[in-house]
């Protein structure tokens, strides 16, 4: 009787009014527009799940990112889990981030397999060079719009420009950035200094509308945290990440190519601070250097893959996983240990992001009404339009020009655009694409499809390789 209650509650619609069939339809959505790495996946969810369908409201949006981008893993994906669990309790977090995750896991494996029995098939390459365009005026819109509603003092300004200024050119870690700004917002708030007191121009009803949500500010019963129930969440998550991995070594042993992933990436899962963007060096130096499992340049192949399919940029881990197993299949066929390989990749490097989530989200649930600690958050919120705004300048130089200039002059550290390898078709394109956005107010899914459709065009008129 208790489990058919349990059933039907899931299938009828919460207090909130979103059935739990209207969720699966929206994170398919979300999964499946979700290109470009973490700026444009936070951005792609805060346009369906807060302009769009005002499932949760802007503050209590940019409070669980505050939380995510603390947490080591692909922010996106945790953020995912974090809004999925508050709509629809663990059922609901484990659906969002899986869902988030499927179409990545789907078309990397299929690019892998293409990839290492063919190598880069030109048709493929010319979709994703219209793709990224369009996923590039994406990002931007997403910095545009977030920093618009974030930024509502001076400090807020400031922090976020030290931000941009700390992690491009100063190559400061994301981490420091991070604490820092929370610092300075939990000092800041609770001195009660003016400078941190939101800007009053704009009027009480701005922030009404601001916060409009289904889910409403009250705090979900499921989402009351307790010592017994971190206990559990811990056991079991805890279980489902390691179980396997000690079952791949005392099967394979240490020196088994399965043995060295499932170590390799679990370590991954616990300093991916600051997102893909942040371990990529630390990821190649060990596939390329240390295990010789990828030569140089398909690191940046597999980094392609990443950025112009759905899915978590960090999904090029399974690629690195794939060409691993690929490369050493031991007793098994090459395909078959690639796509283990590759599996087991995915499973050790996303199965954390469900334990920090559902182990933490409720602490940082109560904590919500703390001044202070509302004003750190604040802060950090500040901090991260700085940090994507870096994400999107980053992926603006690679996706534009051809070719970078590292600048390596103390305290300067940063990779500069060669402006005489600029593309000019992409750059043509990622104009175009956020013309439409801006311009013509054009969706999503028509910008991207037009996007891609002239990435194929131009290919076939032998305009771009």
């Amino acid at each position: 009787m208790t489990q058919l209650s349990t059933v039907e509650n899931i299938q009828s619609a919460p207090a909130h009014g979103v059935s739990f069939g209207e969720a699966l339809r929206v994170w398919t959505r979300v999964a499946l527009l979700s290109f470009g790495g973490p700026a444009a996946q936070i951005a792609v969810m805060h346009r369906i799940l807060v302009d769009e369908k005002h499932w949760i409201s802007e503050s209590r949006f940019l409070y669980a990112l505050n939380y995510c981008m603390l947490l080591p893993g692909p922010e996106a994906k945790q953020l995912a889990v974090y809004i999925g669990w508050l709509m629809h309790r663990t059922l609901g977090g484990i659906v969002a981030g899986s869902l988030f995750v499927v179409p990545g896991i789907i078309s990397i494996m299929a690019l892998s397999y293409v990839y290492a029995i063919y190598g880069n098939v030109p048709f493929v390459v010319a979709l994703f060079f219209g793709l990224k365009a369009a996923v590039l005026a994406i990002v931007i819109e997403a910095v545009v719009r977030i920093g618009k509603r974030a930024l509502k003092n001076n400090a807020m300004r400031l922090l976020a420009a030290a931000a941009f200024i700390g992690i491009f050119f100063l190559a400061i870690p994301f981490p420091l950035i991070i604490l820092t700004a929370g610092l300075i917002g939990f000092i800041g708030t609770a001195s009660g200094a003016e400078v941190f007191k939101s800007d009053g121009g704009h009027g009480k009803g701005a922030g009404k509308g601001e916060d409009k949500s289904l889910l409403g500010d009250e705090l979900p019963e499921h989402a009351r945290p307790s010592v017994a129930r971190a206990l559990s969440v811990s056991a079991i998550w805890l279980a489902l990440w390691l179980v396997p991995v000690i079952a791949v070594l005392l099967t394979l042993g240490t020196d088994n190519v399965f043995g060295q992933i499932a170590i390799f990436f679990s370590k991954m899962a616990v300093v991916t601070f600051g997102g893909a963007y942040a371990v990529l060096a630390y990821v190649a130096q060990g596939a390329v250097e240390q295990y010789g499992w990828l030569k140089p340049g398909e690191m940046l192949d597999g980094l392609g893959m990443a950025e112009t399919t759905p899915g978590p940029l960090i999904m090029v881990l399974q690629f690195v996983g794939f060409m691993a197993a690929y490369r050493h299949p031991g007793m098994l066929s090459p395909l078959v240990a690639g796509t283990l390989g590759g599996l087991l990749t995915t499973w050790v490097t996303f199965i954390p992001c469900f334990l920090w989530i559902f182990l933490g989200a409720p602490f940082v649930e109560v904590l919500r009404g703390n001044k202070a600690l509302n004003g750190a958050m604040s802060a950090i919120t500040a901090a991260v339009v700085g940090v994507v705004l870096n994400l999107a300048t980053w992926f603006a130089i690679h996706s534009i020009f051809r070719e970078t200039i590292p600048i390596r002059a103390f305290p300067l550290s940063f990779d500069a655009p060669n402006f005489a390898s600029v593309n000019l078709w992409a750059l043509a394109l990622s104009t175009a694409a956020a013309i439409a956005i801006f311009r013509f107010k054009v969706g999503m899914i028509p910008t991207l499809a037009a996007c891609c459709a002239a990435g194929i065009v131009l290919h076939l008129l032998g305009a771009i390789a």
